[in-house]
């Protein structure tokens, strides 16, 4: 089931270990991808903006979801379920095409040596 939903700023839009077959694209606002690190810190692994895709390895999968994702505005999001996208991709192949450029290009980010912020009692820092 595919549809629109408005998150306000600072809402959780899913957990990171939660479950779900669902993944998002922003429409509008901004969206952090974080985790929880072994010493209780958290790392924003990506800062998200319009037209990026969020969630996709758990829409594919239907694991636990290996992030956090949280509104950093009030933003608008579009889902798409792995049954929507699994009916586009019988009629079109291409449909998959958004989502595995998105992973390729998380996995570059990731492969890098940029640096990720880590947040610890209300301040970042770099590590």
């Amino acid at each position: 089931m595919t549809g629109t939903q408005f998150m306000k700023k600072g809402q959780v839009i899913f957990r990171e270990g939660s479950r779900s077959d669902f993944a998002f694209i922003i429409e509008d606002g901004q969206v952090e991808v974080s985790r929880r690190r072994k010493d209780g810190n958290i790392e924003v692994i990506d800062i998200l903006g319009q037209n990026e895709i969020f969630g996709e390895i758990g829409m594919i999968d239907g694991g636990p979801r290996s992030a956090t994702a949280t509104a950093l505005q009030n933003s608008k999001v579009t889902l798409i379920s792995r049954d929507d996208l699994n009916a586009m991709s019988r009629k079109d192949p291409r449909a998959w095409f958004p989502i595995v450029k998105a992973m390729s290009a998380r996995l570059r980010r990731s492969t890098t040596k940029e640096k990720k912020y880590v947040r610890n009692a209300g301040f970042a820092r770099r590590s």
